[in-house]
């Protein structure tokens, strides 16, 4: 660390720069976790640690609802528990394409006004190119949703010997990806590898569809971040933190610590990862820059 000089406190750093990476976490969570006791895992306390971070809003997922067979119910809680904070709050639901009645899940999730839906392929038995996760990718663009897919919730080291499901994928992403459906991905809790394996796999075009969030990726002394927005640009990179599993000080720090030539750089916004492709523009786009 000596190598970058005196570090400046969190305090003289001005609020502009600090704000200028994190209009929204688009990878907090709600409820509890099998493998672990979470503390004040709820609602209330996300908007707190919203307030405390300076992060205006926040795409929240209902944690036990990854390890249900049906999501239904557990989207269910998390519409309920969102309600008084949704000035706040975006929900991004569970939707599972291989279930029955999962159509219905989809259309309920543009009712309740989520911009993004989360499937978790590896939980579920999905392998790659499974026809399922292609048809929730072409519905999912059809309505102008994002695809949030999760890699992993905690390092394999720190996993309970019963968590027999493994991170997601580079093969998974990319068959998503150039499954021609046009659906946009934001994919969270991946490391640099993950990351550089999918890109370089995708045309051009492909890439311009999958998103990357930053809550995994390493900063100082690695610099895995720096080199990430160098290389591949950082309008490929959104913000997020995986709240209550990871602390929400790490993304921020990490933006904080980037080299001076990256000093302030601007992450994409929820605007630009709904955005269709071809120019049109989702419904909701205003609000979600607004936000």
């Amino acid at each position: 660390m000596e190598e970058r000089g005196t570090p400046l406190p969190a305090r003289r750093i001005s609020r502009a720069l600090r704000m200028s990476n994190t209009t929204v976490d688009v990878a907090a969570l709600i409820g509890t976790y099998p493998y672990r006791e979470l503390t004040h895992p709820d609602a209330g306390t996300l908007v707190g640690v919203l307030d405390r971070e300076e992060i205006p809003r926040a795409w929240v997922g209902h944690l036990p609802t990854v390890f249900h067979r049906d999501p239904r119910k557990g989207n269910e809680a998390l519409y309920r528990e969102l309600v008084p904070y949704r000035k706040r709050l975006d929900p991004s639901p569970a939707v599972r394409p291989d279930w029955p009645g999962w159509e219905k899940e989809l259309a309920r999730a543009v009712d309740e006004g989520a911009l993004a839906v989360r499937a978790y392929p590896v939980h579920w038995g999905l392998g790659v190119e499974h026809p399922a996760m292609i048809d929730l990718g072409r519905a999912c663009a059809d309505r102008q949703l994002a695809v949030l897919l999760t890699v992993r919730f905690e390092d394999a080291r720190q996993r309970h010997v019963i968590d027999v499901a493994g991170d997601l994928p580079a093969a998974t992403i990319r068959a998503i990806a150039r499954a021609g459906t046009g659906a946009r991905i934001v994919v969270v809790a991946a490391g640099r590898a993950l990351i550089e394996e999918v890109h370089w796999g995708l045309t051009p075009d492909e890439q311009l569809r999958v998103f990357w969030d930053i809550s995994w990726i390493w900063g100082p002394p690695e610099d895995h971040l720096a080199k990430l927005l160098r290389t591949i640009g950082p309008d490929r990179f959104v913000f997020g933190t995986q709240w209550p599993l990871r602390l929400t000080q790490n993304p921020r720090a990490n933006l904080d610590l980037l080299p001076a030539d990256l000093a302030g750089i601007k992450l994409a916004t929820p605007a630009a990862i709904l955005r269709a492709i071809g120019g049109e523009q989702h419904p909701q786009d205003n609000r979600s820059q607004a936000r």
